[in-house]
């Protein structure tokens, strides 16, 4: 049994004899009779009564229809699903995401990949750059946004955009009361920032060395959300860019003051893992991400 020749069962069966069915579907009327006679002797039992006037199914032929029908049916659902889902992607893509950028790029990535790819499904990992770093090279992610501090600091990955870093403290204090404030007046100022090793820190620590400046780290704490709400308290003071902070400082619970003499420059870069071949959807991903980097990061 194959499909042409359930084909020919249908056409014999809808037209009622061999030769109209050949005239209908410009198929030798002789192919078709050998269609069915294959069929008939694969399945045991006559499938028409020959007639003066064509061929009538026979009650077994007359059961035997419908099934043909659906087997036919599927058939073309198949390729219909096969045509239109070549190429698409899907599958399950692992992506690592700074805490300070996850808040506006998840939302809008979520949205994106509703609309372009839903076969596609985010598993998300937030983390600073040396934890997303360790797991790109474990192969537990796929692609990663990552902070790099200075040229030297680039490791041949894809520059999607740089951020300035922001003194952030609870609004009205003094120290952000302009819009900027220098390097140097940090000095003795209490900060929480994250734990060593830290990209953020590497950077704070040469640049205290090469400008004399002695910074008072009174808490380590290894989260965004963690270090915004010790500002808050008006305790103590942190440090990031103006998008970690975007909905405090338009409620006006946080103030920001820019970093300056000198600025303190974050490069945001698109990690892919070397452990293994990309996947379609991990490509796809990685492809919508640089589509919303302006966004991202403007």
């Amino acid at each position: 049994m194959n499909l042409k020749q359930l084909q020919s069962f249908v056409w014999v069966a809808e037209q009622g004899s061999l030769a109209r069915a050949a005239v209908a579907t410009d198929v030798a009327e002789s192919l078709i009779s050998r269609h069915i006679s294959a069929l008939e002797a694969a399945w045991g039992d006559r499938l028409f009564e020959r007639t003066g006037r064509g061929m009538a199914l026979s009650d077994f032929g007359r059961r035997m229809l419908p099934e043909a029908h659906a087997a036919l049916e599927q058939v073309a659902r198949l390729g219909g699903i096969a045509r239109e889902s070549a190429g698409v992607p899907t599958g399950v893509v692992h992506i690592g995401v700074l805490p300070s950028l996850s808040g506006q790029l998840l939302p809008l990535l979520f949205a994106d990949m509703r609309t372009s790819a839903p076969a596609v499904t985010l598993h998300a990992s937030e983390g600073f750059s040396g934890n997303l770093d360790e797991q790109l090279a474990a192969g537990r992610l796929d692609i990663a946004l990552i902070n790099r501090y200075g040229t030297a600091g680039l490791r041949g990955e894809e520059v999607l955009g740089t951020v300035d870093t922001y003194l952030i403290g609870k609004s009205g204090s003094p120290l952000l009361a302009q819009d900027s404030v220098a390097f140097r007046a940090l000095a003795g100022v209490p900060l929480v920032l994250p734990a060593r090793p830290n990209g953020l820190r590497a950077m704070l620590d040469q640049l205290s060395r090469r400008h004399g400046v002695r910074l008072d780290v009174v808490m380590e704490v290894d989260s965004a959300p963690g270090m915004k709400d010790v500002s808050l308290s008006g305790h103590a003071y942190t440090l990031l860019p103006l998008m970690a902070v975007k909905d405090e400082l338009a409620r006006r619970t946080l103030g920001a003051a820019k970093v300056v003499k000198p600025a303190i420059r974050r490069t945001i870069v698109l990690a892919l893992t070397t452990r293994r071949p990309l996947s379609r959807a991990a490509r796809f991903v990685a492809a919508r991400v640089r589509a919303l980097a302006p966004k991202l990061v403007g």
